[in-house]
């Protein structure tokens, strides 16, 4: 399992306190089979979680160096979970955040009770510049669970959807976890993350298993876990979600 969404980057948001705890949880993610993990810790305008760049990259190092101390073979990459902005750009430009692995791919999130009228051409900005945008979790956002083909807009946009595998074990709730189940059956999630915090309630070989359940396709679900984050990691195209189903 190669991991794209966690908050292991300790003391800048409401993950791992401590670079303590961040290693006990990346230990707990190696030993539930994760070998490649992308550390992105909330970018949120104006608020106490707007560590810039250059914090962030010497916090990683020290992370990196430890890591390597102690001789946990987990590949450690870095990025943001930027919280939807009209300043997407700006913020890149003046090194505020940081997209995934110094790639195009960028992880953003929208608020939990509300998705902005003007988001579509904020992205659509966005993808005119190069980037990629990735939707975080999905099947989180009540107007998703409540309309789940709405998010067909952003697809048809340019954008990807990153699914929480933690939401296919119950975490947030039996809505979240049914419109992933949807949105994996009609395959229009890219990338999985599994969104640690602070705990580790999975592990990888059962995930695989749900997933070949959902999805019966077991190339989808390599993607899923492995090849669609090294596209990430090295910058590649991925191309548009599979439209057949729109």
């Amino acid at each position: 399992m190669k991991d794209i969404h966690s908050h292991l980057l300790y003391g800048i948001d409401d993950g791992c306190k401590d670079q303590e705890e961040s290693i006990k949880i990346l230990k707990k993610l190696r030993d539930a089979g994760v070998t490649d993990l992308i550390l992105t810790p909330h970018y949120i305008e104006d608020t106490k979680y707007n560590c810039n760049n250059k914090e962030k990259i010497k916090i990683f190092r020290e992370f990196q160096k430890r890591v390597e101390e102690e001789n946990i073979e987990v590949n450690l990459y870095l990025g943001n979970e930027v919280f939807f902005t009209n300043d997407f750009i700006s913020l890149i430009n003046e090194k505020e955040i940081l997209p995934l692995q110094n790639s195009k791919y960028i992880l953003f999130e929208f608020s939990m009770g509300k998705i902005y009228s003007n988001a579509l051409p904020i992205i659509s900005n966005l993808t005119r510049k190069g980037y990629v945008p990735i939707m975080a979790h999905p099947e989180r956002y009540p107007i998703f669970q409540k309309t789940p083909n709405m998010v067909v807009d952003y697809l048809k946009g340019g954008v990807h959807l990153q699914g929480n595998l933690t939401s296919l074990f119950g975490k947030y709730g039996r809505r979240a976890q049914k419109t992933l189940q949807y949105y994996l059956k009609m395959k229009w999630i890219s990338f999985l993350g599994s969104d640690t915090h602070h705990d580790v309630k999975w592990n990888s070989k059962k995930l695989e298993k749900k997933l070949l359940r959902i999805t019966k396709d077991p190339e989808y679900v390599k993607e899923l876990m492995e090849e669609n984050f090294d596209r990430i990691v090295y910058n590649q195209d991925l191309g548009m979600v599979d439209s057949r189903e729109w």
